[in-house]
């Protein structure tokens, strides 16, 4: 009887452990709640006071003293006393905890004490944050939920473009009604064309003028010149082209002061102007100078152009999304301040801190740090910032060239014509002739 009950159990467990990968493979999501989070859960609170003293985030306690007359007793040796925390409550993937300081202790110590986390909790990551004073969140998350990005859907609204998916397993979008100018920073193969190309296909369907500007002679965006209502593909027709739109936008002032308004949007349908999206590929481009008077001024004209839309333009339906592999006060005193005026944030892998740190250090220190931890395998993730001032890794969806082109070519009808561009850009041309 003894054998016969050996091989059975054998045999379950060999059928467990097979059903257990099915599962984590085709229901990982079942998985972790089954599995995973309870594991896991145990081992935060195996770790927990072991980890706090050897990161230096538990607290001695001092020692009890008493007096028998004119002798001193002491108590016992000094004890080590963990930070209290909360039961380990599960999440999508992953789980939280929360954290009560000892007096005197603050948040950056446990952001550096993150990585230790990881390993004793054999996790992907650990996020820390403080949801109130005296109050640390930690969390955790179990494996990296862009590695394999699913399909995710958001509403579809104007202006708006599902881009992606966060870290968080959400929609990433980029609405430009609620963030009108975007900063995007990435090295070479890091996803940053990808992104372009995506945010192109999102808006082609949608009511809006796509401009381009991309001075490596249209390489990039020449692909999508069917949607788009205008391309400046050298630095000469990008000043023409700017100048255009800074016309434009004084006419649209003008619009909303005689109708007694504020924004193109509280205009009736019929009177207002349609939205225009500039999208500026390689903003180096446009500031770099080889020293001649010429490029010195074209350079100097682009940089006030570019900062008066950023300024003005949002109310008024002109929207920025600027993109570059390399963003630094090097290229001149205006990408400074024309950073400042572009609120939505993404950063790829670069290639120098210094790139990291000007797109996204002005909003939050770890973001940079995170952002630098990108690695050349991991095209397409990338640190953004969220119009609620937060940020989360998210990574693009992967839209083939061919897939982009053809619907740039299918909404090319959509393409709205704007006159004022137009004559700027012939101009340049009868004067070249």
């Amino acid at each position: 009887m003894g054998p016969i009950l050996l091989a059975l159990g054998l045999a379950a467990l060999a059928w467990a452990l097979v059903v257990g990968d099915l599962v984590r493979r085709h229901r990982p999501l079942w998985h972790w709640y089954l599995v995973g989070y309870p594991v896991t859960a145990c081992r935060v609170l195996a770790t927990w006071r072991k980890v706090t003293i050897l990161n230096d985030l538990a607290v001695s306690r001092r020692p009890q003293r008493g007096l028998l007359g004119d002798l001193v007793v002491k108590g016992d040796a000094l004890r080590p006393v963990a930070p209290r925390i909360s039961f380990p409550r599960a999440t999508r993937m992953g789980l939280t905890v929360i954290v009560r300081l000892h007096a005197g202790q603050t948040p950056a110590t446990y952001m550096k004490a993150a990585d230790a986390l990881v390993h004793a909790w054999k996790v992907h990551a650990v996020r820390v944050t403080s949801p109130e004073r005296g109050l640390v969140l930690l969390t955790a998350t179990a494996t990296d939920p862009l590695q394999r990005p699913g399909l995710v859907t958001a509403p579809a609204e104007l202006l708006s473009a599902l881009i992606g998916a966060l870290e968080s397993g959400g929609a990433w979008v980029m609405n430009l009604r609620l963030v009108p100018h975007w900063l995007i920073a990435g090295a070479t193969r890091s996803g940053k064309s990808t992104l372009l190309a995506r945010l192109i296909t999102q808006l082609a369907g949608q009511p809006v003028a796509l401009v381009g500007i991309d001075c490596k002679g249209g390489m990039e965006l020449g692909l999508f010149a069917g949607r788009l209502s205008a391309l400046a593909t050298c630095r000469r027709e990008a000043v023409a082209v700017l100048a255009a739109l800074v016309v434009d936008m004084q006419d649209r002032m003008s619009a909303c002061r005689s109708a007694g308004v504020r924004s193109i949007w509280e205009l009736p349908d019929k009177l207002r102007p349609v939205p225009v999206v500039v999208i500026v590929d390689e903003i180096a481009e446009l500031y770099l100078s080889d020293g001649t008077r010429e490029s010195r001024a074209e350079a100097e004209q682009c940089s006030t152009l570019l900062l008066r839309l950023a300024q003005l333009g949002a109310a008024l339906g002109l929207h920025l999304v600027v993109a570059g592999q390399r963003v630094g006060s090097d290229l001149g005193p205006g990408v400074t301040a024309l950073r400042a005026q572009l609120g939505g944030r993404i950063c790829h892998r670069v290639n120098d801190p210094g790139t990291a740190e000007m797109t996204l250090g002005d909003l939050n220190k770890d973001a940079v740090a995170v952002a630098q931890s990108i690695t050349a395998e991991e095209r397409g993730v990338a640190v953004c910032t969220g119009p609620d001032g937060g940020w989360s890794r998210a990574r693009s969806h992967l839209t083939p060239t061919e897939e982009a082109v053809s619907t740039a070519r299918k909404h090319a009808a959509m393409a709205p014509e704007l006159p004022a561009i137009a004559r700027a850009l012939e101009t340049l041309e009868g004067d070249d002739k």
